[in-house]
Formats: structure tokens, sequence, C-alpha cells
């Protein structure tokens, strides 16, 4: 089977893998911060060079004896991407030399039958460049110095990297790709349900908050679908974010929210709706994309379904929580499962393709006048002693979908009557899991 080759970066922490990773990707995916173990999931990109597709792995530093508790799932991480690998960049530092680490990262390569090249990094200028020889040290390997910050000997090394890698990988042909993102606050199960839908250990998993620090892609086939899920570090309150890394975190989070059709809202089963889980839903609204409520770790309560239909009385009472904490996302279909029993999975994902579909609604003009005229006559509307008229409704967008509403005087619709229209819109189209929003214009701007 033809595929596309797959470059996998690694090595010892802070010798610049996020920094190499970020630099050909072109844009700031992974975190990146003069802190070793910063990266611990390993992050995928799809990239082209010279026109040629190639996937680029970053993986979390290589350790064989460190007192982070973490640390072996990061190796495992490691090892699950070099087994995927067409070539292997080792990564080491040029102003530090040959490290301890280096030889233990060099000892383990050595039991892969792979093509490895050894980066030398931070190579700004001839005399490191120059002193990169004494990384032979570390074995056979080709020897390229680079500067990851700068740029210097990248386009040679993806040069190298296509020449090396097994001719089978060749261009493929791209599916239509769905893009899903897994969103909440720390510890609410994100990475689990990842691992869940994936079938492998794709992410680390711990009892530990805020273990995952990038926002990871996996692709996955569900049905006839191919989809993009999108792993989130947890979001916190701006206000409880400690450190650099953190804040780094919280913006890709949100940027994984942006870039996805629909998110994920993930709330603990057993805590119930908190104010982080209220926030985070707030902000799929704020940036207008379609959202699915996901109920994890019910497993803890009751033997999950992800069914919404003959509810128990323990569902009932959450469903109604939810409904009455955020009443403007009661558009957002509510779904329990638990990740770690591996229960209730199909709900979640097709909840979320059903949204996306609706997400990408468009309702035709001429049925969308007669609604809004219909719905006016049933309730007219007056405010300030002057009577609302609504002479034009269109949708002039979608993803979401967005309505035009040509009127008297825009001053005169309240937010409580576009509610009451958009009641009436979804009465007919239902138009579960996205957001409806609506511009109002007063008729002269139409002239």
């Amino acid at each position: 089977m033809n595929r596309i080759p797959t470059f996998v970066i690694v090595g010892r922490p802070n010798v610049g893998k996020s920094t190499l990773f970020n630099r050909i990707v072109g844009e700031r995916v992974a975190v990146v911060e003069d802190q070793p173990g910063i990266t611990r999931d390993r992050l995928y990109a799809e990239c082209e060079h010279q026109k040629k597709p190639f996937r680029l792995v970053d993986t979390g530093g290589i350790l064989f004896s460190d007192d982070d508790p973490l640390i072996l799932q990061i190796r495992t991480q490691a090892d699950i991407a070099l087994a995927e690998a067409d070539v292997v960049y080792f990564l080491v530092d040029t102003t530090n030399g040959i490290h301890p680490d280096d030889i233990e990262v060099a000892n383990h390569l050595r039991l892969i039958n792979k093509p490895i090249l050894v980066l030398a990094n931070k190579a700004d200028n001839p005399a490191r460049a120059e002193s990169s020889t004494e990384f032979y040290g570390l074995g056979r390997w080709q020897i390229i110095p680079i500067s990851a910050l700068n740029g210097i000997g990248i386009e040679d090394v993806l040069d190298i990297s296509f020449d090396a890698c097994p001719k089978s990988s060749k261009k493929v042909k791209k599916q239509i790709e769905t893009k899903i993102s897994l969103v909440g606050r720390p510890n609410v199960g994100k990475s689990s349900l990842l691992n869940a839908y994936t079938g492998t250990v794709r992410s680390i998993v711990s009892e530990i908050g805020g273990t995952t620090r990038d926002a990871i892609d996996s692709l996955i086939q569900f049905g006839t679908h191919y989809i993009r899920l999108i792993d989130t570090a947890g979001l916190r309150r701006k206000g409880k974010i400690q450190g650099t890394y953190e804040y780094y975190m919280a913006l890709r989070s949100e940027r994984a929210i942006q870039r996805s059709e629909c998110a994920l809202v993930l709330i603990d089963g057993v805590e119930g709706l908190t104010d982080g889980d209220k926030r985070t839903a707030h902000l799929t609204r704020e940036h207008q994309k379609a959202c699915v409520l996901v109920v994890n770790k019910w497993d803890q309560v009751e033997e999950p379904d992800g069914n919404l239909g003959n509810t128990s009385s323990e569902k009932k009472a959450l469903i109604k929580i939810i409904r009455d904490e955020i009443p403007e996302l009661k558009y957002a279909p509510i779904v329990f499962t638990s990740a770690l029993k591996e229960a209730g999975l199909k709900g979640p994902m097709n909840q979320a393709l059903s949204a996306i579909e609706n997400w990408k609604f468009r309702i035709p003009t001429g049925d969308l006048n007669r609604l809004i005229q219909d719905a006016l006559f049933e309730k007219p509307y007056q405010r300030k002693g002057k009577n609302l008229k609504i002479y034009y409704a269109t949708q002039f967008k979608t993803c979401p979908p967005m309505i035009a509403l040509v009127c008297n005087d825009p001053d005169l619709l309240h937010f409580s009557y576009l509610r009451y229209l958009e009641n009436k819109i979804r009465e007919k189209y239902s138009l579960m899991g996205t957001p409806i929003l609506f511009k109002v214009k007063h008729h002269r701007e139409e002239k």
C-alpha cells in the first residue's frame, strides 16, 4: 500500500525538537520554551517539501532515569512513533557536545532498523558546525549541522530524507477530513477518549492534571468518514494560568477549537457541571463552532449507553442542571460515555457528525422568509410604541448558519425576540448542535 513517508524527531529533552518541528511545519504548533520536558505526547503534522507530502512527528524528550512520574509513558510514546518512522531525526545540541543522555538514546536507536540522521542543532556559526563532527562518536550515522531556530540546513535535511525513505512511500490521494476537537478542563478524560477512538496509546493518560500540553492530531475512520481528532490541553481560567507554558497550552486549546468544525466538550460525570465546563462550552459559541456536550466517566455513576432515550433519573437530573446553567447552548446535544470502559463511544461521534451537517446547512430564502413572516404574524412585536417590521430575511453564510434580517428599525429587535425567531427556525429545521446567528440591518442599508 503506497503511503506518504513519516519523519520522526527524537532526542533527549531541550535539544530543540519542538523548535525544529515548528520550523518545518511553518507555524507554532508544538509548545516551545526553555524548560526541559515541555512536550510529552507525540505530535503530528502533515507537510510538503517541493510538492512532495510527508508526515512529521515530534516526540517528548527521551530519558532513561528521571524523577518525572510520566517518563515511562513519554518513552513509550517515542517508541510508538519510531515504529511508524521511515526516517528518524536524532537531534543533538552542538553547544553541549555529546551528553550522557545522547549516548543512552543512541544505544536505544541502534535496536531499530531505520535510516537515522543525526541533526547537530544550534550550529549557528562555522565553529559550531565544524564541532558537530564529534557526534560521529554516537554511531556511523550521517551528521547534518542545522539551526532549527534560524532554519539553517533544513532544506538539506528534507532532501536527504526523501532519498533515504523506502521507495514505496509515494504521494497518495488525500481524503476529505472532518475536524473534531476534544476540549475541557484538565483531567476530564480527553486523552482517554482519544485513545479509545484510535485504539492505541495515542496520548499519555495520567491522574496528574495538565499532562497533555499540546494540541494533538489523530486521523481515524468512523464509518465512511475520515475524522481528524484534536486532543487539547485542559483549559483553565486565565487568572489561574501558571507559568508561560500553561499560557501556550490554553492558546493552543483555543486554536484547536478554531480549526475544528465541531468541539466535543467533556464534562466529568462524577463531579458534575463546573464553572470551568461552562467557560469551555462558551468558547465553542464564541468561536462559532458546532458543539456536543459529552458527560464522561459515567461508568462511575451507572452503565453508560451513549443514548438520551429512556434516560435514568441520574441522567435527567444532570441534563436539567446543564440546560439550566448553560441556556445559550440548549442546541448542543448531551451524550453519556465512559472512555475508560470504551462504552457509549458511538454517541458522541454520531452527534458530532450530525451537528456538523447542521452547521453547514443552508435554509432556502423563500422558506426562510415565509417562516419569519409567519412568526411575526403569530407574535407581533412592539417597542417604544413602534411596530417591528421585517421586510426580508436571508441566510447569507453557513458554518454556522448566519441570517440577515432587514427591518424598519434594528433597535426594536430585542435579543429576547431574536431568541423567539431562533426557536421558530429550530422548530422546523432543528439544527441540533449548531448555533444560529443573526445580523440585523436597516432597510435603508439595502438601497
